[in-house]
């Protein structure tokens, strides 16, 4: 994922409800659906809205949702805001719509915060309907904090039945129950939200697509796995609407389907398509199963340019025991193959998962696995930390394994029967600190001259003697971490620092960092210590002077 750019702290996307952007009420003395059903009175304004991790994200499910409000549509618009703005701030701008009814889309990275703004909501403005959608609210739906001050739930996917409670809280017919049930819609029944995008999401914000939708495989700890199948959108109809994104601009498409490659007939002639249209600006996210790249989709991809693609490739481990007890079929020789082709006849930037924590796992099972993964050489590899996703099949070994979950978001998990908290207190700080070395890309010439056969080892090394030495995981400045590496080799691997240090300073060079690289010795941290002081002391003076 590309990092967020700076724009201002409060983000809010909006589709007006009318063409010259006024937000007054609308009247509607007959406001008619395909039905002919009749709305005789002050059409409702709705609010579409949900708190994006960062403004570089888009919310597809919104754009479902409003592309599916069929005569409802001209009442609605979307208000898109980022999980950092203050709640009471979020409150503020959705009032100024006045809405009747607010949708709030919610996951597991914002239900904190949609929380905040529903519990305000209603002391401020109880007389307006709030529904609630989304996988966070999906499942284990009663027992929710926020369940209980919203007036509905829809769980499942609600691109059509968040159209019909509209209709009915409209016409005074509301249901009688707070908690509804989605009924599955056909693919080709629903509305496609692609000319929902608006010209500024296109120019900077990543672009959410799918070609499919669901998932064949039954991975425990992913909620796809309650999927039957995987079905398709009819191809014709989708590559028409990438076209029309295409021409008006967009270069930035992440598809959201678990496994793009699965029919691989489709992958190519998605593939073709955007092939033909290659720009240098032209960026490409896949999700795809390692253990499945036949030799034809393998000559295609050796065509795309570098900077083209990126492949999000889900291993969670190698070990056959642990893939058991999650239903995971895996080729474990042949991912690794691929995983080598790619990298060794692609220009695709690699981002391979592990996950740690799962049932039955270990400390030296998981070692085994990131050793492994290192040596298939991919540009990244994410640490993921197992989490509880609700509804997810993975609850289903919570006694036998002893899995201790976190009872907050983001509900990672704390100890198993194997793996004790404290180790995995040690795992979370690896994953970390390998999130800002090992995958940012900023010690590409160090690192590789670093880590030995065993890389697992020697960065847990570091890991430790980072941690001891700063007591820190987070706000370590790029230059304070420069000297951090260095230190923690000279001190760790002092066979390797003559060799290391020169490859430092070219990866410092190309940070092009204003400071000079220098004071890599054991004592440059408590140097740093000393100017913090004195600066600290500086400000005294001031205020006394």
């Amino acid at each position: 994922m590309a990092e967020q750019q700076n724009y201002p702290e409060l983000t809010v996307t909006q589709i007006p409800l009318t063409q010259d952007n006024t937000l007054d009420s609308v009247k509607a003395e007959s406001v008619t659906d395909q039905s002919s059903h009749k709305i005789d009175k002050v059409s409702p304004k709705i609010v579409l809205a949900t708190l994006n991790a960062k403004y570089f994200h888009t919310s597809f499910g919104l754009r479902y949702l409003y592309a599916n409000l069929k005569e409802l549509q001209e009442f609605c618009e979307i208000k898109e805001f980022i999980i950092q703005t203050r709640a009471i701030d979020i409150v503020e701008q959705i009032l100024a719509s006045k809405p009747d009814i607010i949708g709030f889309g919610v996951y597991i990275w914002n239900i904190v915060e949609t929380t905040d703004v529903v519990n305000l909501l209603k002391v401020i403005a109880p007389e307006i309907k709030i529904v609630l959608g989304g996988p966070e609210v999906s499942y284990e739906t009663e027992q929710q904090a926020i369940v209980g001050c919203a007036d509905y739930v829809l769980t499942g996917p609600a691109d059509v039945s968040f159209y019909q409670l509209c209709k009915d809280i409209i016409n005074e017919t509301p249901p009688d129950k707070k908690i509804l049930n989605s009924k599955p819609v056909p693919l080709e029944d629903i509305a496609l939200p692609y000319e929902y995008y608006t010209d500024e999401d296109l120019k900077h914000r990543l672009l959410y697509v799918e070609a499919s939708r669901g998932c064949p495989f039954k991975c425990e700890f992913c909620l796809s796995s309650l999927d039957k199948s995987s079905t398709p959108f009819e191809l014709t109809s989708f590559l028409e609407q990438m076209e029309i994104l295409y021409q008006r601009g967009a270069r930035n498409f992440k598809f959201i389907d678990r496994t793009f490659n699965l029919n691989i007939k489709t992958t190519m002639q998605i593939m073709q398509f955007f092939l033909d249209r290659m720009t240098d600006d032209l960026y490409l996210h896949f999700e795809v199963v390692p253990d499945h790249l036949p030799r034809k989709l393998k000559e295609l991809l050796a065509q795309f340019p570098e900077g083209s693609l990126q492949f999000e490739i889900g291993i969670q481990t190698f070990n056959i025991e642990v893939q058991a007890n999650i239903s995971r079929k895996q080729n474990n020789a042949k991912s690794k193959e691929n995983l080598l082709w790619l990298r060794d006849n692609t220009s695709a930037h690699i981002h391979a998962d592990l996950i740690f924590g799962l049932p039955g796992e270990t400390f030296d099972t998981f070692k085994d696995s990131f050793n492994q993964l290192y040596h298939c050489r991919p540009h990244e590899i994410q640490m993921g930390i197992l989490k509880r996703l609700k509804g997810s099949p993975i609850i289903r070994h919570t006694e036998a394994f002893d899995l201790r979950f976190n009872p907050l978001p983001p509900f990672n998990i704390l100890s198993t029967d194997r793996v004790s908290f404290t180790t995995m207190q040690r795992i979370n700080r690896f994953a970390r600190y390998w999130d800002m070395i090992g995958n940012s890309g900023r010690f590409k010439y160090a690192l590789p001259h670093i880590l030995s056969d065993k890389p697992f080892d020697d960065f847990m090394a570091i890991t430790e003697w980072i941690f001891n030495k700063t007591g820190q995981i987070h706000k370590i400045s790029l230059k304070k971490l420069f000297e951090l590496i260095s230190q923690s080799v000279e001190a760790l691997f002092p066979e390797k620092h003559q060799l290391v240090i020169a490859k430092i300073e070219l990866d410092y060079d190309a940070t092009q960092l204003k400071s000079l690289f220098n004071g890599l010795n054991l004592y440059a941290v408590e140097q740093t210590e000393s100017i913090t002081k004195n600066k600290s002391l500086k400000r005294q003076q001031q205020h006394m002077s």
